[in-house]
């Protein structure tokens, strides 16, 4: 067994077909299928199914999936971390994160280490759910990961502060010519703009209204945290956003909310911080961070 039909068979797997996956890994398709089925045979039996349309795992196929991609992810962190150590190819960091904290907080710090570090690249890995990036991360995703605190986590973890979540409302709004905190009760008979359930701020927004006595009225569903804001302001429904992701220029009433809303995002990675992830925390804790009010509300 070698890596390539590790990445081969994951290719077809993801695909599910062998003449995508060949045009994915630009590879001939008898030289993929040939390592596929020198893989089966080493393993005693079929991986896939193949259908007159595509293909699809067998049962070992889906026992043999997890680790398969494990072992890849794996030896490319363990070939950054090397490089990274040797300074070969000035250096590749890997940030895992999720996806409002990509688009609110890391372009800044990006800015600070591209002008510090001008020959290193960076590849971005987003989630839209807390829950999926602190399993990526264990799984061996990132040198370094920026977001919520994660629950149960065993490798190094360094605060950085804290955001704060922001009612974003139409001008045309009654609440929007009061200039002050909104409480959240004062929304219960609004229409909102909400997140998928398998957006890690849809929870979120959920929680804390049913702490306030209401279930949000849907009229929007949106995946992009940013066009929350947008469509907010468009009138459409009031929505919750970090201050952190307000569009430039928003026509809209932002106003806090009473007690504050509050998260703390933490810098966090598996065992110890690879030479490039620890300078790109130096970046990170550079920046200006929003402490914690006294009075606020904490949100996971």
């Amino acid at each position: 067994m070698n890596l390539r039909q590790l990445h081969y068979f994951l290719a077809v797997a993801d695909e599910g077909s062998f003449t995508r996956a060949a045009e994915r890994l630009r590879v001939a398709q008898p030289s993929l299928s040939q390592q596929i089925k020198s893989l089966e045979k080493e393993l005693g039996g079929p991986l896939l199914e193949r259908l007159p349309k595509g293909v699809r795992l067998t049962a070992a196929g889906k026992a043999f999936m997890a680790d398969a991609r494990s072992a890849v992810t794996h030896v490319a962190s363990a070939a950054r971390s090397a490089r990274s150590a040797l300074g070969l190819e000035a250096g590749e960091l890997e940030v895992a994160t999720v996806t409002s904290v990509a688009f609110g907080v890391l372009p800044s710090a990006f800015r600070i280490w591209h002008e510090r570090h001008p020959a290193t690249t960076i590849t971005l890995r987003e989630y839209t759910h807390r829950d999926a990036l602190d399993d990526a991360v264990r799984m061996g995703v990132g040198d370094i990961a920026v977001g919520p605190r994660p629950t149960q986590w065993r490798g190094p973890i360094v605060d950085l502060g804290w955001e704060e979540f922001v009612v974003v409302l139409a001008t045309s709004d009654p609440l929007a010519r009061a200039m002050r905190p909104v409480a959240l009760e004062e929304l219960a008979d609004r229409d909102w703009v909400l997140f998928g359930p398998d957006h890690g701020l849809s929870a979120m927004i959920l929680d804390v209204c049913a702490r306030a006595g209401f279930a949000p009225r849907r009229t929007v569903q949106t995946s992009q945290v940013a066009a929350a804001g947008h469509l907010a302001a468009a009138g459409l429904g009031v929505t919750i956003i970090p201050s952190n992701v307000l569009p430039q220029g928003l026509d809209a009433a932002i106003r806090s909310v009473e007690p504050p809303l509050m998260r703390q995002l933490v810098a966090f990675t598996r065992q110890d911080w690879p030479p490039l992830a620890a300078a790109f925390l130096q970046a990170l804790q550079a920046q200006p961070w929003l402490p914690r009010p006294a009075t606020a509300m904490v949100v996971p």
